[in-house]
């Protein structure tokens, strides 16, 4: 099969197509035809050589994917060949196959294309298990969320929301702030010109927010503590900004807060497994129902990947971006769906209909469920 091998650790340019072995699959494991995978920091870092995959996993990047099951292990009895699925993986989602324990499995969410399933499985296997299973995030609290416009963000709001919590958000720019509000966000705060702490503070009458998910770090620690509310719950994803602070303890104490940290990817098989369940049980059924779509911003063919790595270290995209095993336009299409939009809006692709061949037959997909930003198109008229 062929797949991404990072040659060096270094920049994206080290990202390599090779032919290379076709992974092996265990008894209580399915090996998955590749589709689709989705970009996420980790593997920038794993092409770095920052972050291993886990002991075991495939040494290819990738933690994510979505595609048709080719071959089950002899102790898997849910799944069968020719299941389209989405999967959780610890690694090799850059690769036409992926073996992947049976546990770490999803169906494709009815109303969602097999291509943008692939950017589901990690960003709400992290925002469930982190805000909702850990932080505990009910109806009627607050929630703030830093990088809102990023896939984990634009999870985060749509569950949030979903669930009853009035969300507030940070971003950048105002064109992520409004995709941010189109998709649920109540309070949108631009970090460049705004304090956080202070809008925060004004929006909940000076009592701050119940639950915070945060992957900046350092710099952020002390303000996002003075952001919460008593009883507040502070979750650490990672630590984009540094990971060395001081922090005034007192200020903990005095609003009871918790403060949590944890990533996916090295966690236990049986802790995924558990996680991919509840992940199911209350977030699949959203997705069903069209109240969580996929935001996927740009389909980049897997001999791309280099360039999705640097769109996605440049920090100027929306959502995720998804590689698949095959030539594919350069921005997303079909319909915009956002949540809480009362109407779709439609987006030029500028691009003819597809050729087909004699072989083939074209398919027009009307409930098509993800969320495309045209960002880049209007960018790219500006500069015409």
């Amino acid at each position: 099969m062929k797949a991404l091998v990072i040659t060096v650790p270094g920049g994206p340019e080290v990202l390599q197509l090779q032919e290379v072995e076709d992974p092996q699959m265990k008894e209580d494991e399915v090996l998955i035809k590749v589709e689709a995978t989705a970009l996420n920091r980790a593997d920038s870092l794993q092409r770095q050589g920052k972050d291993p995959p886990p002991k075991g996993a495939s040494p290819y990047p990738g933690l994510e994917c979505s595609g048709t099951i080719e071959a089950v292990g002899k102790n898997v009895s849910r799944w069968k060949i020719g299941d389209q699925v989405c999967a959780l993986l610890s690694g090799g989602g850059y690769a036409e196959k992926v073996a992947v324990p049976a546990g770490q499995v999803l169906p494709v969410p009815q109303g969602v294309s097999l291509k943008d399933a692939a950017a589901l499985p990690e960003v709400a296997c992290t925002v469930w298990s982190t805000v909702f299973m850990t932080s505990h995030l009910s109806a009627g609290e607050t929630f703030l969320v830093h990088g809102g416009s990023s896939g984990i963000g634009t999870c985060a709001i749509q569950i949030a929301k979903h669930q009853g919590v009035k969300v507030f958000m940070t971003a950048g720019s105002e064109e992520k702030l409004t995709v941010c509000k189109d998709l649920g966000a109540d309070v949108c705060i631009n970090y460049k010109t705004e304090d956080f702490v202070a809008r925060v503070k004004e929006e909940t009458g000076g009592k701050g927010v119940d639950v915070i998910l945060d992957s900046i770090g350092a710099p952020y620690f002390q303000k996002n503590v003075d952001s919460l509310n008593m009883d507040g719950r502070l979750f650490l994803l990672g630590f984009m900004g540094g990971a060395v602070t001081q922090v005034n303890l007192a200020s903990l104490f005095a609003k009871r807060a918790t403060v949590q940290a944890a990533g996916l990817r090295s966690r236990t098989l049986e802790n995924k497994a558990e996680i991919v369940s509840e992940v199911e049980k209350n977030v699949w059924p959203a997705i069903v129902a069209g109240k969580v779509k996929p935001v996927v911003y740009k389909y980049l063919p897997l001999s791309k990947a280099a360039e999705g790595h640097r769109l996605m270290e440049s920090n100027q995209h929306i959502g995720k971006i998804v590689l698949r095993d095959r030539q594919c336009s350069e921005t997303a299409e079909a319909t915009v769906t956002i949540a809480n939009s009362p109407k779709p809006k439609r987006v030029p692709t500028g691009k003819e209909r597809p050729r087909i061949r004699d072989d083939e037959v074209l398919i027009e997909l009307k409930g098509h469920r993800s969320y495309q930003s045209n960002i880049a198109q209007k960018r790219k008229g500006k500069h015409k």
